[in-house]
């Protein structure tokens, strides 16, 4: 099953669509694979990670998920699907939600990857 990470309803709303949902369904529609795009939720508004630091980023999303249905991913291998990859904050905190809900695996799918320059930390 494919699972964006998802964009606060606030967000969401000024926004008008989630680019990572996009993926995921592009995907479904591709290759037949499940997306979920409603399995899991932010639960509240943080600031945009363009404002941290590498270690401000993940404070920022720290318990920020929740899974709206953990029957859907128990034993279940997850993909967690998302546009830019930059410290892995996000999708790490997606992924250990997605565990703790049951889930069997989650791999990480992401369009782009941010290239760090040695020895700068963001």
């Amino acid at each position: 099953m494919v699972v964006p990470v998802p964009l606060h309803r606030l967000r969401l709303f000024m926004r008008r669509y989630n680019q990572a949902a996009l993926l995921a369904l592009e995907i479904q529609r591709q290759t037949g694979v499940p997306a979920a795009v409603d399995l899991l939720q932010r639960t509240r508004a943080t600031a945009s990670q363009g404002n941290f630091d590498h270690w401000g980023r993940w404070r920022n999303v720290r318990g920020v998920f929740r899974v709206t249905r953990p029957e859907a991913v128990r034993g279940k291998t997850v993909v967690v699907v998302d546009d830019v990859l930059t410290t892995g904050a996000t999708v790490t905190e997606c992924a250990c939600t997605l565990l703790a809900a049951g889930a069997r695996s989650v791999d990480v799918l992401a369009l782009t990857r941010v290239i760090v320059p040695v020895g700068e930390k963001r």
